[in-house]
């Protein structure tokens, strides 16, 4: 195994176990603490900065099974390619190429993606974002209107984890991913976030404010729970 520390120095593991990581050494950290970074598939050792290198490699070594099953779980990356169907903010749609077109255009159920098709999946994912944002701003400043709230401004994110964040600011954050989620999906997460603009908690309170602004809450967040990581393969 091969580890990496931020400051580039490079040290190498006996026993390998076949995949790298990145050390953070932290001098708040009091114990060494492991996660999964999924976007760039690898994990992240944080380990306090007193920490020996022979301390941290028997702690990989120590979980190193649950580090490759943790990895295993990750869906392959995946690209958008011509003829793939898809779920657009709740509408089926499939996606087609069309080298000679200046632009991209979404007629009827039809995504027409033009020009080279190096750059097909960029201007898919770039289509997808610019409908996603549209679209997440008037569901969510209905939604607001519902509570008697105002939002100051939503963006969308390219988070590694995170469907959605609402700031004390009302700022509110989606990931662009949640636009390939089916319509019931997308309307938990914006009664969620939205919800979030009265009540900055999980309280009882909130779950209330969330049931009220969409009945079927729960199925949308099992959906998530359940399946959002497939939609992470679209990088």
């Amino acid at each position: 195994m091969k580890i990496t520390l931020l400051t580039g120095q490079t040290f190498k593991i006996a026993n390998s176990c076949g995949f790298d990581i990145k050390i953070i050494r932290s001098s708040t950290a009091k114990r060494l603490t492991l996660r999964i970074d999924e976007k760039n598939r690898r994990p992240i050792l944080t380990i306090p900065s007193r920490c020996s290198s022979k301390r941290a490699s028997a702690f990989i070594e120590e979980h190193k099974d649950w580090i490759s099953n943790m990895l295993a779980q990750i869906p392959q990356t995946k690209k958008f390619f011509n003829g793939q169907n898809i779920s657009l903010m709740g509408r089926a749609v499939q996606i087609v190429h069309f080298p000679k077109q200046r632009g991209n255009i979404l007629e009827q159920n039809i995504l027409k993606i033009g020009g080279d098709e190096k750059f097909f999946h960029r201007r898919v994912c770039d289509f997808i974002k610019e409908t996603a944002h549209k679209e997440l701003n008037q569901r969510s400043f209905i939604k607001a209107k519902q509570l008697g709230c105002q939002i100051n401004r939503i963006c969308l994110k390219d988070t590694k984890s995170r469907w959605g964040s609402c700031s004390n600011k009302n700022n509110i954050n989606y990931n662009w991913r949640i636009a390939l989620a089916p319509d019931f999906v997308i309307d938990y997460l914006v009664s969620h976030e939205v919800s979030h603009l009265a009540h900055q908690d999980h309280s009882q309170n909130f779950w209330i404010c969330v049931q009220n602004l969409c009945p079927n809450y729960s199925e949308g967040r099992k959906w998530l729970k359940t399946h959002g990581k497939q939609l992470y393969a679209y990088a």
